[in-house]
């Protein structure tokens, strides 16, 4: 049987005549997952590293999101070759390695999403819903083609070695982590600050002459439009867990505090 995969996020990326928008999915909820896949955006980023999303987990996020146009993209906890060969036997096409700060640590990423002899990925096809257990012809020889790798730059020595880092072959995409990057810098929690803005822009510098897209993360509008102003081939907006919060605060205090004021003035 053929396999119905939607574009990788690689397809997507080279498809596209603008900047891809996505956002977080931290929350775990199939619920939430399959409001924000509905919504229009372009890409969701479920998130493995900063949340409790377990491996059972992303298969129901992976099987509810399918029924929308919209690219999943799985960030694993670490550049670690089980956890990768694990999402990628659950049908993840699209995966971020978090915290890649050299072309070695690039290399050992794409080894981990490639079967023998071009990788290390273990083969597991009759027993994985990524080759929808053995039921997809040429799944072990034609796998590379339906996985997407992007890593991520969130280090001052990631920064200083993006070129390197996005031109090592089989490097779809990088993505800049401001949070991290700013920590990195001794600027711990100021993603804007000026200097993290630079580093975050000669990235982008170096992933453009490689050839290779780039993005970066902005929940603050004005920063994201900065970073497409500068030429983010994909961004992530938002966040489940983000919007609920700040929502759910602004409700408080749009109710509590009116009518807290009222009562004080009887």
């Amino acid at each position: 049987m053929p396999l119905r995969l939607i574009p990788t996020f690689r397809d997507a990326l080279a498809a596209s005549d603008r900047p891809l928008v996505g956002m977080w999915v931290c929350s775990g909820s199939p619920v939430a997952a399959e409001i924000v896949a509905g919504s229009g955006i372009d890409w969701l980023l479920l998130d493995m590293e900063h949340s409790a999303t377990s491996l059972e987990t992303v298969l129901t996020l992976l099987q509810v999101i399918s029924a929308y146009p919209v690219t999943p993209v799985v960030r694993v906890p670490a550049n670690d070759p089980v956890v990768i060969k694990q999402v990628l036997d659950l049908g993840a096409q699209n995966i971020i390695v978090p915290m890649v700060s050299s072309a070695d640590e690039a290399r050992d990423a794409v080894a981990a999403t490639r079967y023998p002899p071009e990788g290390i990925r273990g083969v597991g096809s009759a027993l994985a819903r990524s080759a929808r257990w053995n039921r997809v012809d040429g799944y072990l020889t034609d796998a590379a083609d339906h996985v997407s790798l992007t890593v991520q730059i969130e280090t001052t020595a990631g920064v200083a070695n993006a070129a390197q880092i996005a031109g090592v072959e089989g490097i779809d995409a990088v993505f800049v982590g401001p949070a991290d990057l700013s920590a990195s810098m001794g600027l711990l929690g100021q993603q804007s600050h000026p200097a993290v803005v630079a580093a975050v822009h000669r990235v982008f510098a170096a992933a453009r002459d490689a050839g290779t897209p780039v993005g970066t993360n902005a929940f603050d509008p004005a920063v994201a439009d900065a970073y497409l102003d500068a030429g983010a081939d994909f961004i992530a907006v938002g966040a489940d867990v983000a919007l609920l919060a700040r929502s759910s605060e602004a409700l408080a205090a749009r109710f509590i505090g009116t009518h807290a004021e009222r009562r004080e003035s009887y």
